[in-house]
């Protein structure tokens, strides 16, 4: 498990910051002074100086050496207004650690301990990039004194505590010359070394510059370089350009047409890399092969670079795709040329095209992922001007849409301040993207970046009018609310939720989905007999309706509710009709979760004549939790046929059951007993 990008192609001294980490990894080897914390690298040093290249070069080495796993997470993909949710970052990592929904804990806390358990004494990279102060980093850290945390910022991190602390400055001159030689790549470009050594001196030993430099030399090896060091000398001294911004105007004037386009557009590409699928939507060109060059052409220039590829340690592919990504200084000199040279309207259609083609997708995938649920967007039909990716089941779709979390969440973004623009289409985005991300957030419990979102959607849908979908997004933002602990903001939603609902005519489903809302919210407040009361509302309309579905799954949650308030000898013949029911709709994963209420329904009415109907309904549970990969409910299935045997005095089947619950647990990052 190796999940970090992929290394700069070309890299040149840091002989001795490397030497300064190789010694700090000997020293620590078979220290036993009971220290859990890992070895901290502090790499710091301004935009452009090969930060990122350095840490991951070391990342990628401390891997290959000791045959550990390694993490990488970059903070400005989940940062705003400047502000970094820790419990999204820990959301991201235990995630990579294995840790899936429905295991990951709620709140910091909880995956606080959970990163603490799955990290505890083991061989880790982890890699922290864009850190913008100590405090940031702290909670992120390995807790291992075998492990490595590289973490990268563009300022002295004094206050992490114990760290390495590797500053850059620029490469010497040597090193500068050998880098663009590198970049070069055996071109051997007119003019000779002094013309060379002449370009490598202004690119003032920055490597992105370098990088540049070499790429424009290396493309017009024939064309004197007298030329570029002329233009070079030209606009630092006459017009004040900074050195890096001469390099990258003078690559950026050699692009062909459509290039130089979409290097100016995708400066506000959503999200922190992006797929040459995107670039193509982004682009908008009549034929998508004309973006695939332009594309290529970026590429070749080094103004854009391949950052992850698909595939690490094995796993399936499918529909994720390559990323490629453009460094931080590289973006901001693209908007400015967007700025300066884009023709009027040329970027509002681009985010327009790139919004539309991310709502499309998601859609498609959450078909896959969700199938036939509630929802009120009308689907986007396919665009001309960029091909779908090819979902070819709910795993792929599954995987793109984690893979593309970031842009999926910044295209609301996009979409909520175009309407706010006054563009009725982004509205309709913006909500729109809110129902497939809906999904997601139920997999990957991103709250900060849900909550913000669906506030988002609410406010597009409040513009458009739209009370259903108004409807619909206060339900969601209620449930990221109160699971951050905001039940006062939560309830507000439901509420309102509940009254726009039952304004709507010829919505039955949607009234009882806010009831379902406004019960699950009364379970979480501790008042289960509100609870009860809303789930039993909201299963009259599901009859009234005859929507054997919902019936059932608010007669499950009604009768797990009854059990939990006390009252089993009403939750037994409730729960016996869902289970029935779930039985006649073919319906496997509410066969098992009935099943294993209506056993434990029956276990506390001390029914000691149905041990038997009990054990089976468990084993029922079981069977269906296995079918279907849910390790969770295996879990939580195996502790009650423990608990069981352990009553009947057979405890070689109780410990049997018992350590493999805990082996799921171990196995997928829970706390033990936590099922």
């Amino acid at each position: 498990m190796v999940q970090l990008p992929v290394e700069a192609p070309f890299f040149e001294d840091r002989a001795d910051e490397q030497a300064a980490v190789t010694r700090a990894l000997g020293a620590r080897r078979g220290r036993s002074d009971g220290v859990v914390r890992p070895l901290v690298v502090a790499v710091s040093g301004i935009g452009g100086v090969g930060k990122s290249a350095l840490g991951l070069r070391l990342a990628h080495a401390i891997c290959r050496e000791r045959g550990c796993d390694a993490l990488y997470v970059d903070l400005d993909d989940v940062r705003r207004d400047g502000a970094v949710a820790p419990a999204d970052v820990l959301a991201v990592l235990l995630h990579s650690l294995g840790v899936r929904e429905p295991w990951l804990a709620k709140d910091f806390a909880g995956r606080r301990r959970q990163y603490e358990q799955r990290t505890a004494h083991r061989e880790l990279v982890v890699v922290l990039d864009n850190v913008a102060y100590a405090g940031e980093a702290e909670p992120l850290l390995p807790v291992s004194s075998t492990g490595v945390a590289i973490v990268i910022s563009r300022k002295r991190l004094a206050q992490l505590s114990g760290a390495l602390e590797v500053s850059l400055g620029p490469l010497p001159g040597q090193a500068s010359e050998e880098l663009l030689h590198a970049v070069l790549d055996g071109a051997r470009p007119a003019g000779g070394p002094d013309v060379v050594a002449e370009i490598a001196r202004m690119c003032a030993g920055l490597p992105a510059a370098l990088h540049i430099a070499g790429s424009y030399l290396r493309t017009h090896r024939r064309r004197p370089p007298e030329r570029l060091v002329a233009a070079l000398r030209t606009e630092l001294d006459e017009e004040g350009l900074p050195v890096v911004e001469a390099v990258w105007d003078a690559s950026y004037r050699e692009l062909s047409a459509p290039a130089a386009r979409l290097y100016r557009l995708l400066a506000a590409h959503p999200g922190p890399s992006f797929t040459a699928a995107s670039a193509v939507a982004l682009l908008g060109a009549a034929e998508p092969d004309t973006a695939y060059d332009a594309l290529g052409e970026l590429e070749d220039a080094n103004l854009v670079a391949v950052w992850e590829r698909p595939g690490g340690d094995g796993e399936p592919t499918g529909a994720v795709a390559e990323r490629l990504r453009m460094h931080d200084l590289l973006r901001a000199h693209a908007q400015r040329r967007a700025r300066d040279e884009s023709e009027p309207g040329e970027m509002a259609a681009a985010l327009r095209r790139i919004v539309r083609w991310y709502r499309r997708q998601a859609e498609r995938a959450d078909w896959l992922i969700a199938g036939r649920r509630l929802r009120f967007a009308e689907p986007v039909a396919p665009l001309p001007y960029a091909p779908d990716v090819p979902f070819a089941d709910e795993a792929e779709a599954a995987r793109w849409t984690k893979a593309e979390q970031f842009a999926l969440y910044a295209c609301v973004r996009l979409a909520h301040d175009s309407g706010a623009s006054g563009d009725p289409e982004g509205d309709a985005d913006a909500w729109g993207l809110c129902e497939p991300l809906w999904t997601h957030f139920m997999n990957h419990r991103h709250h900060a970046e849900a909550i913000d979102a669906f506030r988002a959607g609410l406010a597009a849908a409040q513009r458009a009018e739209h009370l259903a979908a108004q409807t619909r997004m206060r339900c969601q933002l209620a449930r990221a609310l109160w699971e951050t602990g905001d039940l006062t903001g939560a309830r507000t939603q439901v509420d309102r939720a509940v009254q726009a609902a039952a304004l709507l005519d010829g919505e039955p489903v949607l009234r009882a989905s806010t009831l379902e809302f406004r019960g699950l919210l009364h379970r979480a407040e501790g008042d289960l007999a509100s609870a009860a009361e809303q789930f039993t509302a909201s299963r009259r309309i599901h009859e009234e309706n005859h929507n054997p579905y919902g019936v059932l799954l608010q007669s499950y949650l009604l009768g797990k509710t009854l059990t939990e308030q006390g009252e089993p000898q009403r939750a037994v013949p409730t729960l016996e009709a869902a289970h029935r029911a779930a039985l006649d709709l073919k319906h496997p994963r509410m066969t098992g979760r009935t099943a294993h209420e209506l056993a434990r329904a029956l276990r506390l009415l001390e029914a000691t004549t149905a041990s038997d109907r009990i054990r089976a309904l468990y084993e029922r549970a079981l069977d269906s939790a296995r079918t279907r990969g849910a390790d969770h409910e295996e879990a939580a299935a195996l502790h009650a046929l423990a608990d069981l045997a352990q009553e009947a005095g057979d405890r070689e089947a109780a410990g049997t059951h018992r350590a493999a619950a805990h082996a799921i647990e171990t196995r997928a990052g829970g706390t033990v007993g936590s099922a």
